[in-house]
């Protein structure tokens, strides 16, 4: 009896311990690195009248004009109103769905000036850093990464100058196909760098071979890292030329599908697919001090140029509407070959608007009559 009772006993005590082991790796396993933030309660009739605004405009300014996308608004991070309309592929079965990736095209810029700030923030570069310190012998003087996120270069954009020099269009260019062209000192300067605003994809080309350059990874990979995985945006990726297969592809107004060019594969300024969804968990991410703290945000959406009076602006990344009583919407619209993209943040509000579409459609980008049904904010087109 004796020796059965001491057998049991080791039994429960070997149990006892096998789970005091195992805690610590469920707790583990069950932990997340990001936490996304509690959406605020709204009460009923506001989500009624956000959702009759919402599908007004997706009925008559999306869906009578062909539309051929996804549609999302969200009110403090609740999801209003959400629709999809179209074929992934036109003329196939291949119906779009909230998990249906589209290529977001400029609106990749967000992505590329927040990987770079969070090296900013991790101390691994600086702002006031010269290009020269990650490209020794760069022709080009006083570019900093401040003037590459604020579109204040003055590089010229180098779609316009590499096709204008006699780039042989059967080659496909990389990043760094763009940084040695520039590395010859042949392009003009459209400005002295760091005295005008002049939108140029060049810019975040280059940003995101110095994220390359700094963290040892590619930007492909480095952003999965540190936000596509943490954010549990499954369905957002870098495109690769592995991912020709399964991209979505793009058409023109006509139906007629976009060609594939040697512009396709650069990364930094575009290639980036995502969903309505995904952005919004991007969307939602900027609010908290998980993923950037406090200030190198408030440094993305502060604005930079000055040399027109109006209210439009550029950040770090981001362009903005800078609105009476210190308002300001941020947003980056996107547009590559049938590719449409337009992703608002009104702060003040907690509004959120994705619209993103793969057959070429002006009407995507028309949102400001949408955010002055849904807010207070009013625009002076009289800047337009």
């Amino acid at each position: 009896m004796r020796n059965q009772y001491l057998r049991i006993l080791a039994i429960v005590i070997f149990l006892y311990a096998c789970g005091s082991v195992s805690a610590p790796e469920a707790i583990t396993e069950d932990s997340l690195e990001y936490y996304p933030p509690t959406p605020q309660k709204i009460s009923k009739s506001e989500f009624r009248e956000l959702f009759r605004n919402a599908k007004g405009f997706y009925d008559t300014t999306l869906l009578r004009t062909g539309f051929n996308g996804g549609f999302l608004v969200a009110k403090g991070g609740n999801i209003v109103y959400e629709a999809y309309n179209g074929m992934a592929r036109l003329n196939t079965t291949d119906t779009i769905k909230p998990n249906t990736p589209f290529h977001i095209a400029s609106t990749s810029k967000t992505f590329t000036s927040a990987a770079v700030l969070y090296l900013v923030d991790k101390k691994q570069l600086s702002l006031n850093d010269s290009i020269q310190t990650f490209f020794p012998g760069f022709p080009y003087k006083n570019i900093s990464v401040k003037t590459l996120l604020s579109q204040r270069s003055g590089l010229p954009n180098y779609m316009n100058a590499m096709e204008e020099s006699g780039w042989d269009r059967k080659k496909i260019a990389t990043n760094n196909d763009v940084l040695q062209f520039f590395m010859k000192g042949e392009a003009k300067l459209y400005y002295p760098s760091g005295t005008r605003f002049n939108y140029s994809n060049t810019n975040f080309v280059l940003l995101a071979l110095i994220i390359e350059k700094v963290t040892g990874k590619s930007y492909a990979s480095f952003l999965k890292e540190i936000f596509f995985t943490p954010l549990q945006m499954i369905d957002t990726y870098v495109y690769t030329h592995a991912d020709s297969a399964r991209a979505t592809p793009s058409y023109r107004w006509n139906g007629v599908m976009e060609g594939y060019t040697w512009m396709d594969e650069t990364v930094g300024d575009k290639n980036i697919y995502s969903t309505p969804r995904d952005l919004l968990k991007w969307d939602q991410s900027l609010y908290s001090h998980q993923i950037l703290s406090a200030a190198i945000k408030d440094s993305a959406f502060k604005p930079y140029s000055f040399e027109k009076p109006g209210i439009h602006n550029y950040g770090l990344g981001w362009r903005m509407y800078t609105l009476p009583q210190n308002k300001t919407i941020v947003y980056h619209n996107g547009w590559w070959h049938g590719n449409n993209s337009c992703f608002y943040r009104v702060t003040s509000d907690s509004l959120t608007i994705i619209v993103l579409g793969n057959k070429m459609n002006q009407n995507i980008y028309r949102v400001k009559p949408l955010i002055e049904k849904l807010t207070d904010l009013r625009f002076s087109y009289d800047d337009e």
